[in-house]
């Protein structure tokens, strides 16, 4: 019998045998255990603020739709319920809606004088509303100013304001009938009476406040009223003027439909009476939400400018 003889090589470590294995160095497994849990680490940490992000904004998006989306459903609910009560005699949501659509279809047809589009009334009143509210700022604006500036004068129109501001606006529309002869100039005369006290009162509130230190300063220097007026008082009482702007856009744009009522022609005050003397309550309706929006996009048009022009003090 033969028998075969395998020699394996003394360079060739056997599998079975353990200590032929190569072994791996303790601190370098540490080392890739590390590198794995810091990249871990960083994945984790660079998803947690886009979760937070996400949230975030998330939950802003809802609060800044919900309240508005929930206050107009109340409405809705409340005027569907209103006219429910009063036998349909005030329209519903759904029959004013379907009203503002053929009037909106065509706001600025023009069948006569006193038969236009609701486009047509707007503009007019925003044009009586320009010309009054321009004519109060050109003298409201300066008398602010000197009113401010000087204590005597101060003190000599104080008891006038304090008399004539709290008058409503409509006991002066008599007055421009009388004066100037005419419907339109008296709505106007209305609109200036109205917008000049905001103006005045926040104007002169900002130039007495302005530090004395400036006044001092421009004493030293030995500046001209002028360059007082231009130089340091406009900048610091900018913000007090363009309040008072916006309160006086404001208060003119709700005389504005009062006084056109009583003085007739063509304006949103003048539609509003003609659609109740037809008895067209839709329409009031639709006229009562184009003056609110009207109104409020005045408004947030004069805030965004106040804020473009007001700074904010750093604090030391």
């Amino acid at each position: 019998m033969v028998s075969a003889v395998f020699h394996t090589p003394l360079d060739a470590p056997s599998a079975a045998d353990p200590s032929t294995t190569k072994s791996i160095a303790p601190g370098a497994l540490s080392m890739s255990a590390t590198a794995q849990n810091a990249s871990k680490t960083k994945a984790s940490s660079s998803a947690k603020p886009a979760t937070r992000d996400m949230a975030a904004w998330s939950r802003n998006f809802w609060m800044a739709v919900l309240p508005p989306t929930c206050g107009i459903a109340l409405l809705v609910v409340v005027w569907s319920m209103v006219s429910a009560s009063t036998g349909k005699s005030i329209p519903g949501p759904l029959e004013t809606w379907g009203q503002a659509l053929e009037v909106f279809s065509n706001p600025f047809y023009r069948n006569g004088p006193n038969d236009q589009g609701v486009g047509w009334n707007v503009l007019m009143s925003l044009q009586r509303v320009a010309v009054g509210f321009g004519l109060a700022a050109l003298v409201g604006i300066p008398a602010g100013f000197v009113i401010g500036r000087f204590k005597f004068l101060s003190r000599m129109f104080n008891p006038l304001i304090s008399l004539l501001r709290p008058v409503s606006p409509l006991a002066w529309l008599p007055i421009g009938l009388l004066v100037f002869k005419g419907a339109n100039p008296a709505a106007i005369w209305t609109i200036f009476i109205c917008s000049i006290w905001p103006m005045i009162i926040n104007t002169a509130v900002g130039v007495q406040r302005v530090p004395q230190d400036y006044m001092n300063v421009a004493r030293v220097l030995q500046l001209s009223e002028w360059k007082i007026a231009t130089k340091i008082l406009f900048p610091a009482v900018l913000p007090y003027m363009l309040t008072g702007v916006r309160l006086a856009v404001g208060t003119a744009w709700l005389v504005i439909v009062a006084a056109e009522m009583l003085t007739g022609g063509v304006g949103i005050g003048f539609w509003v009476w003609d659609e109740w003397n037809n008895l067209n309550v839709k329409n009031i309706i639709i006229a009562i939400f184009v003056i609110g929006i009207v109104g409020l996009v005045l408004e947030y048009a004069l805030i965004k400018l106040a804020t473009a022009f007001t700074f904010e003090e750093v604090k030391s």
